[in-house]
């Protein structure tokens, strides 16, 4: 029989989202073992950058959507975007260096 392959970029954003929210008290070591944990989920190192770097992109592009929606005007869904993405990468550097070590840890 084929083993199933348990590993993706959802399942390794996921526990990133989880372990990075239990542990916002722990400034560096908190996105840092949530990036390992996760990289290691990701299953390689392409995938654990994919899994770190798409929950800042895809934040940026809800909050593009959702404040165009809400004010009808683009350039305050361009700026809001922005701005919520810039903030989901400030969290980025420690994830990042994790997820790479977790997705070393992979192969």
């Amino acid at each position: 029989m084929k083993a199933e392959r348990k590993n993706s970029i959802t399942r390794g954003m996921i526990w990133m989202l989880i372990i990075s929210t239990l542990l916002f008290w722990l400034p560096v070591a908190g996105p840092l073992l949530a990036g390992i944990v996760g990289g290691k989920k990701a299953g390689g190192v392409g995938s654990a950058i994919m899994a770190a770097f798409l929950p800042a992109f895809l934040l940026g592009v809800f909050l593009f959507l959702v404040s165009s929606l809400l004010t009808g005007i683009p350039l305050f869904g361009v700026l809001a975007g922005a701005g919520g993405a810039a903030a989901g990468l400030t969290q980025a550097g420690p994830i990042l260096v994790g997820a790479i070590v977790g997705g070393l840890l992979a192969d």
